[in-house]
């Protein structure tokens, strides 16, 4: 299918400005289906090859109390489900579009700080325990509650809205994440809601100050406000897109009757001028925090229920 189409409620609204225009505006660039959807579709198949994407997945009630363990948990160096597959990304990584727009923003010699697959765990499959464990968590990250062998992926089941600088205590915002999409991402997939314009206030700690008027979000941060419109990250397969550091998005739980399974890449600026040294001269807050968050105890496992994105339509 052409991007474009509104066939299975794809939000279909790809913008023609650059990268660097996109990035100053609403913080987000959409380039569309520009992925080969057979080698999307090939490479997912041999992702999902192997292994239990169901209730097998988890631990059992008695096995995670034995040993709580909420650090720790992610995919990391040597425990990461994509590598093995590094020579079968090429089709996203050696993308013309994706190559021009990474080198527009991050400038020559930009680096990969990190590749993983993330999935959206559908309702169907966690088991009722932990459903009644997580229920009003602001972030639903499972690896936790995942065999360990499989923590080779991360695993969610909705995410509150977040800058993606939360993982990254004293960094400024020099990089940006692109995400790919390896199947169709329907309303009911568990899609990205996107805060456009919510990179403008910079840096600010999680659990965000938000409150919803109509289809936007009125966001507050260090005495400054401003209004984010709303925007619903759907598409078909090879479906790509990549957001500032400081823009605001989460997912709500998966509604469908299968997992959502997706690639998560950061990369970072380049030492020279970049495109990027612009967009962070425009914004009006911070670049980086000492402290991002502050709805973990000292385990690491969540000590609030918040959960804004949930009411987002």
């Amino acid at each position: 299918m052409a991007f474009g189409s509104s066939k299975m409620g794809y939000d279909t609204a790809v913008r023609t400005a650059t990268p660097a225009e996109d990035f100053a505006d609403t913080g987000l660039h959409r380039f569309g289906e520009i992925l080969d959807p057979a080698a999307c579709a090939a490479l997912l198949a041999d992702l999902k090859a192997g292994r239990d994407w169901s209730e097998g997945l988890f631990l059992s009630e008695a096995e995670f109390d034995a040993d709580p363990q909420h650090r720790g948990v992610n995919p990391r160096p040597g425990r990461n489900l994509l590598e093995g597959f590094e020579d079968r990304l090429a089709f996203v990584e050696q993308a013309p579009a994706i190559i021009e727009g990474l080198t527009a923003l991050l400038g020559e010699g930009y680096s990969l700080m990190e590749r993983k697959v993330v999935c959206g765990v559908p309702a169907s499959v966690i088991p009722a325990w932990l459903k009644a464990r997580i229920a009003g968590n602001p972030v639903n990250n499972l690896g936790a509650y995942v065999k360990p062998r499989y923590r080779d992926v991360t695993y969610f089941y909705g995410i509150d809205f977040h800058q993606d600088l939360i993982d990254f205590k004293g960094r400024e915002a020099d990089f940006l994440t692109l995400y790919v999409y390896l199947a169709p991402v329907t309303r009911a997939d568990a899609p990205l809601f996107l805060l456009e314009g919510s990179q403008r206030l910079g840096a600010s700690v999680f659990p965000h100050d938000l409150t919803r008027e109509g289809d936007a979000w009125r966001y507050r941060s260090d005495g400054r406000e401003m209004l984010c419109r709303q925007r619903l990250l759907t598409g078909g397969t090879g479906h790509v897109a990549m957001w500032h550091a400081c823009t605001l998005h989460g997912t709500q739980p998966d509604e469908a009757d299968h997992e959502r399974i997706s690639l998560r890449y950061l990369f970072a600026k380049g030492a020279g001028p970049a495109g990027m040294d612009r967009v962070n001269a425009s914004l009006l807050g911070p670049l980086a925090l000492q402290d991002t968050r502050v709805d973990l105890d000292g385990e690491g496992a969540a000590r609030i229920k918040a959960n804004a994105v949930n009411q987002a339509e």
